[in-house]
Order: C-alpha cells, then sequence, then structure tokens
C-alpha cells in the first residue's frame, strides 16, 4: 500500500471543472454560427442549382420545366435549403433563388 499510483478525487473534479468551462465557452459560438453556417449551405445549392440548370439547356436545348424535373433527371440531388426551404425557379429565364434573395414584406 505504500506505492499506489493514481488521481485522487480533487484531482479528478478539477479536471471535470476545466472541460465544464471550454464546454460553456464553445457551445453558444457553435449554435450562433449555425445560422450563418445554413445560409451559406442555401447559397451552395443556389450556385449549384443554377449551374445544373444551363448544363440541362445544354443537353435538351430547353430549361427545365421545374427543379423537380432535375432531380428526377439526376442533375440535382435536392431542391430544398438546408435550413428546409424550397428554391424558387423561373422556368421562362432559368434563373434560381433562394428564399432569403426575395424582399421582405
Amino acid at each position: 500500500m505504500t506505492n499506489e499510483k493514481g488521481f485522487t478525487l480533487i484531482e479528478m473534479l478539477i479536471v471535470l471543472l476545466i472541460i465544464s468551462v471550454l464546454l460553456i465557452l464553445t457551445i453558444p459560438n457553435i449554435t450562433k454560427n449555425n445560422t450563418m453556417i445554413r445560409d451559406k449551405g442555401c447559397e451552395a445549392l443556389v450556385l449549384t442549382a443554377d449551374a445544373q440548370v444551363q448544363a440541362y439547356f445544354l443537353d435538351n436545348g430547353s430549361y427545365p420545366a421545374s427543379l423537380n424535373e432535375l432531380v428526377s433527371e439526376g442533375y440535382l440531388k435536392q431542391d430544398t435549403c438546408p435550413d428546409g426551404n424550397s428554391l424558387r425557379y423561373d422556368s421562362a429565364s432559368g434563373k434560381v433563388t433562394s428564399p432569403a434573395d426575395e424582399p421582405q414584406s
């Protein structure tokens, strides 16, 4: 019993306190940036969908009737942003926009 090695209860409590403080500092930053990450994901999806509309136009000679047609033909995997909003599409001009691009009323 003279050569017992290990951590005391006080040492373990100090380590848990340090880990708790680090979590308290980092979690609010992660949740604050979550909205920005979703917006950037939607912007990237708009650019991808716009490029795929042009690729469809080059392949078929006309714009698709809807974004669902791009999904069913395999040009896109999804037509909704990471925040759940659907992309807007104008079949006359072939322009794709996000719901955030529309003016607020």
